[in-house]
């Protein structure tokens, strides 16, 4: 009996599984890097050579680079590259607004040299304007990386725009800012999408409102930002299995998830047992179903 006829290579990537080979455009796994427990290389490297088949990018959450040896984040990028894994900033761009306008083209430049491939803009803790925003994908896109926009639920206030008509070139006082936050998924989904329309690769919808814990999941908002936004251009946290399970569910293995490294092997789990799960159910009868 060969090796592979029962326990082993039960995944293939063949047009009738789950998703195709890297590099993918939907059912992608995005890995956190170190943040909350330093991760050494080696251990990045049995992740990479155990599971690397399933991860697609690797992300330095919380600014985490910034504290690390640049040989040492060049040297965990060109290991990631190796086995096809994208590397992200993670939210950092935020931190460098009060060095002056130059500073966010100069941050992009040496992300590039640094092997970096996608750039995340957390728009909530950047607090600029809508076309700021826009301006700042444009430059990522024309340094050659890749933009994802992060976007959380809660807005300030003074964020939202105002309706009504006004004559060309009138002038509009600026709203005073508010430390007011209200829930307004709809202004999420506008800027979201001019942000793709500005040339962003993905949306990063950030877990804390939405997703964070399975008990109070919003599948009302995930729903909306799917159906306007389409599952190949939105990226959600799953902070728990529980979270990935429901998404798994749900909207099936094409569904792209952001997760702890040690989350890796289990949402894989999910992603080929949905599959398993129909094919089995199609053989044994509509009452049969792993879930």
């Amino acid at each position: 009996m060969s090796s592979s006829s029962v326990y082993y290579q039960w995944k293939s990537f063949e047009e009738d599984e789950d998703r195709p080979e890297k590099p993918r455009r939907f059912g992608v796994t995005e890995m956190r890097g170190p943040q909350y427990t330093l991760l050494s290389q080696n251990m990045l490297q049995d992740v990479f050579e155990t599971m690397g088949q399933f991860v697609d990018g690797l992300k330095f959450s919380g600014g985490s680079h910034s504290l690390m040896p640049k040989s040492f984040i060049k040297e965990v990028v060109d290991m990631a590259h190796k086995h096809d894994v994208y590397v992200s900033t993670g939210d950092w761009a935020e931190h460098l607004l009060h060095k002056g306008p130059t500073a966010f083209k100069e941050y992009v430049e040496e992300c590039k040299s640094m092997g970096f491939d996608t750039i995340e803009l957390n728009v909530g803790s950047l607090g600029v304007p809508e076309e700021t925003l826009l301006r700042y994908v444009r430059l990522i896109k024309s340094g050659g990386l890749k933009a994802k926009p992060q976007f959380a639920v809660k807005f300030n206030r003074s964020d939202i725009p105002i309706g009504g008509h006004r004559a060309f070139g009138a002038y509009v006082p600026p709203t005073p800012r508010s430390s007011e936050l209200v829930e307004d998924v709809n202004l999420l989904i506008n800027m979201a999408e001019r942000c793709l329309e500005a040339g962003a690769d993905m949306i990063m919808i950030d877990a804390d409102d939405i997703c964070k814990d399975i008990d109070s999941l919003r599948a009302d908002i995930v729903a909306k930002v799917i159906g306007r936004l389409g599952l190949e251009k939105t990226m959600f946290e799953a902070s728990n299995t529980k979270t990935a399970d429901w998404f798994i569910k749900r909207y099936g293995p094409k569904v792209n998830l952001f997760v702890d490294h040690s989350q890796v092997i289990g949402l894989e789990c999910l992603r080929g047992g949905h599959n398993m799960g129909r094919r089995q159910a199609s053989a044994l009868g509509s009452s049969y179903s792993l879930f």
